[in-house]
């Protein structure tokens, strides 16, 4: 995370952009701080350029308590959350205890293990040993409060249909 550039969209070396909002920043900036001061340790912090846009830093945290906001909210930052765990039942019972369920990710090198943790996660996409999940023919939505249904391919194009349903007895 600290070696990611950080930039304007418009610049070809850019691989991580500004946040929407100063609000935006001020929201994983307090769920950082809330999460350090409750005990969590800053493990990287990369940087932040000057000028115009609303930048927060690449940043990993590790031993975050369970107990944070941050493991419970959506970021929508750039900021990894290590939580330990003892085992994959209890790390997809960490992510599932949140009413959000946009993305999950989950790396490793057993296909079948993490495969099976991928189906065990309440996310509308899961990204498998794998960062950038966007794909303009995939479907794009979350589940619980992170939304309902889905933009693009086939299952975004229902979005915008109207299926009647007529039951005639003869």
């Amino acid at each position: 995370m600290g070696a990611l550039r950080v930039g304007a969209a418009r610049d070809a070396q850019t691989e991580l952009g500004p946040l929407i909002s100063p609000q935006a920043v001020a929201k994983v900036t307090a769920l950082v701080d809330d999460a350090v001061e409750r005990g969590a340790t800053l493990a990287t912090v990369g940087d932040r350029p000057d000028g115009v846009g609303y930048y927060y830093p690449p940043t990993v945290l590790t031993d975050v308590p369970r107990d944070s906001p941050i493991v419970s909210e959506e970021i929508f930052g750039p900021v990894a959350s290590l939580i330990p765990f003892d085992d994959d039942a209890d790390a997809i019972a960490l992510a599932n205890d949140t009413q959000y369920g946009l993305a999950a990710y989950v790396y490793g090198g057993d296909l079948r293990r993490t495969m099976r943790v991928a189906e065990g996660l309440q996310a509308g996409m899961v990204g498998v040993n794998r960062g950038l999940i966007s794909d303009p023919a995939a479907p794009f939505g979350g589940v619980k409060q992170s939304g309902l249904g889905r933009e693009g391919s086939k299952e975004g194009l229902l979005e915008f249909s109207e299926t009647k349903y007529i039951a005639v007895d003869w």
